[in-house]
């Protein structure tokens, strides 16, 4: 079993100790999907109980991913000086905390404490995301970090699934849809009777939520998990970076920072997006909330086959490649392409079942970029994730733009926006990647 000793190579584990550390991390995966996508039936549900905008609502996504860029390199050093464990401990307390803010946020109805809120479970998510990804990259062979990356997709995108159908189960009732209806023909105190009494309803499950987070962080402290040493570098390795003074001397890093950004913002676009926009092509809130779950599935069946191909018969690179080209064609099948369909007894446009077909081209994005810009970074290891980490503020600029756009131009016309974030992948794919040297350097 894992030795409680503080601190260990990776190469000394055995294969029983890996699949042990894989399975703990993998929990782990499934909690940040849980706090993560629920967002998806969030924003929507802001939008109706605190009467916002698009504009406004996006702001659940951009409070809660925005914490990212302040918080991941600070991260990145927290965990180099208390090492993985103690630093995880304290994401989720802190995650405990902006749960917790949610109780005097529904109780008043007041739209910035609840962004407050997010804001603080996005800082101690960022926290232990800084530690569990290099878990990932470094627990296995190099060239099936994919498949790692993959089983912990699957872990994330199912409490995804989860997450916004359980939300629908606790805190909206069978009636709602002939509220939601009639709620804008209703005036002064009588409509703001009803709003607080629906917004209310998050109060008692989130603070059951801050309560399993406090719990959980105790739970990660003393599991079994163990501390990787990340700090030594093989000789060879040293050698090569001995030239390196900072993450900034890996292109392939940055560049691999500036994929995840375009990556992480056109995914949570995919998911965020797609209530409102199904609502907006003529159906019901109640019957459009599953299709967030409908892009997540699509998202998993690629996992599954990643984990199946990789590396056997596909490699990761030529699985990101793949992906990042049919992110681009589907983007333009939304922009382009239109009629009513029936499918899965949902009577819609297509152009909605291409936005959940978009879930099946992001899946092996984040597992294919990884890999490849933390590539050799040695000792620069724990900095670099910090980097990727930070990027993750994608998911709070790119909503954003999406709102701007959809209240401007239209739900449809916005979807522009992920033309230049596929055709960045497609470069980081194809040629960024392997980019080592600044070419202005000597």
């Amino acid at each position: 079993m894992l030795k409680n000793n503080p601190t260990v190579q990776v190469s000394s584990l055995s294969k029983t100790d890996t699949l042990i550390s894989i399975a703990l991390i993998g929990l782990l995966f499934f909690i940040f999907g849980f706090v993560t996508w629920i967002n998806a039936i969030l924003i929507p549900f802001f939008k109706i109980a605190c009467e916002l905008n698009y504009l406004e609502s996006y702001l659940v996504a951009f409070a809660f991913y925005i914490a990212y860029l302040f918080m991941s390199l600070p991260a990145g050093y927290l965990l180099k000086k208390f090492g993985f464990k103690k630093g995880m401990m304290l994401g989720f307390w802190v995650m405990g905390i902006g749960a917790l803010l949610f109780v005097p946020a529904g109780l008043t109805r007041t739209y910035w404490v609840f962004l407050t809120g997010l804001f603080t479970l996005g800082i101690g998510l960022a926290i232990l995301q800084t530690a569990a990804n290099p878990y990932i990259t470094i627990l296995g062979p190099k060239d099936r970090a994919a498949q790692r990356f993959s089983v912990m997709g699957i872990c994330n995108k199912m409490a995804g699934i989860l997450a916004p159908l359980l939300f629908s189960a606790v805190v909206l009732r069978p009636d709602d849809s002939a509220l939601f209806r009639q709620i804008e023909t209703i005036k002064g105190a009588q409509k703001s009777l009803i709003l607080d009494e629906l917004i209310e309803r998050v109060v008692m499950p989130y603070a059951i939520v801050a309560l399993i987070l406090l719990f959980l962080g105790f739970f990660v402290r003393f599991s079994p998990l163990p501390e990787i040493d990340t700090e030594s570098e093989s000789e060879a390795l040293a050698a090569s970076n001995s030239d390196k003074k900072s993450i900034l001397d890996f292109p392939y890093l940055v560049l691999g920072a500036i994929a995840i950004f375009f990556h992480v913002g056109s995914q949570v676009i995919a998911v965020d997006s797609i209530v409102n926009y199904a609502s907006a092509n003529g159906m019901e809130f109640m019957a459009a909330k599953s299709f967030p779950s409908y892009t997540l599935s699509a998202t998993i069946i690629g996992y599954i086959l990643g984990i199946s191909f990789i590396p056997k018969l596909l490699s990761q690179l030529a699985a990101l490649k793949i992906c990042t080209v049919l992110g681009l064609c589907l983007s333009c099948c939304i922009l382009l392409v239109s009629g009513k369909v029936q499918w899965f007894g949902k009577d819609v446009d297509i152009s909605v079942w291409f936005v959940v077909l978009l879930g099946f081209a992001n899946s092996m994005i984040w597992a294919g970029v990884w890999p490849l810009a933390l590539d050799n970074l040695g000792r620069f290891i724990k900095t670099g994730a910090s980097l990727l980490i930070m990027a993750l503020c994608g998911n709070a600029i790119m909503p954003l733009l999406y709102g701007y756009w959809a209240d401007n131009h239209g739900l449809r016309e916005a979807y522009w926006v992920l033309i230049p974030c596929y055709l960045y992948l497609i470069f980081y794919a194809f040629y960024g990647h392997a980019l080592k040297k600044w070419r202005f350097q000597k």
